[in-house]
């Protein structure tokens, strides 16, 4: 007999009694969640804009080269999508659109649907993710529960800027990837 097949047999012979998955308790969830979300993104050094506050933001700054796929904020785009990653090294603020969000730590789901390249995120020195109001719940079981079993290939939480404190222990924002988040609420 092989040392698998011995394996398998004395594991077969321990004759366990089948035990029951644990029950997942109910969580709270805040009353208002998009008061609950802006909290916790602020926590996460991440800011909430409205709608005309990230235009004027735009407009007055000296962003150089703009990349939205978002349909709200189109308009801003100065450069076309690159075939390859490297081509954006130097791209100063992403627009995108996220699936949805959790309020509870301001998670924001993000896959292969929301991105036209899985890099923007993490190579644009600034970030912007618009989310629907409608599409904020209250913790990370119910974002669980939105994924599913979907399988895109590529997906991501992103909740806040880029942070580390590995280097002698000191918060160093936008270490590896962007150095602000800004979260647009419609």
């Amino acid at each position: 007999m092989s040392s698998k097949a011995s394996i398998l047999a004395a594991i077969k012979g321990l004759n366990m009694k089948e035990k029951p998955l644990p029950e997942i308790p109910v969580f709270d969830v805040a009353p208002n969640l998009v008061e609950a979300y802006t909290l916790a993104l602020n926590s996460n050094k991440g800011t909430v804009l409205t709608k005309k506050e990230l235009e004027v933001l735009i407009t007055e700054s000296s962003f150089q080269k703009i990349y939205s796929s978002s349909p709200t904020f189109n308009q801003f785009t100065n450069c076309e999508l690159p075939q390859h990653p490297s081509d954006f090294a130097d791209l100063d603020l992403a627009i995108i659109e996220g699936q949805f969000a959790s309020a509870e730590n301001a998670a924001i789901w993000l896959d292969d649907s929301n991105l036209d390249l899985r890099a923007i995120p993490f190579i644009t020195a600034h970030l912007v993710i618009v989310i629907k109001k409608e599409n904020i719940v209250g913790n990370m079981h119910e974002a669980y529960e939105r994924i599913g079993s979907t399988n895109s290939g590529f997906g991501v939480f992103i909740a806040g800027p880029s942070k580390t404190a590995d280097i002698e222990q000191s918060l160093v924002i936008g270490a590896h990837g962007a150095m602000s988040l800004k979260v647009v609420i419609l």
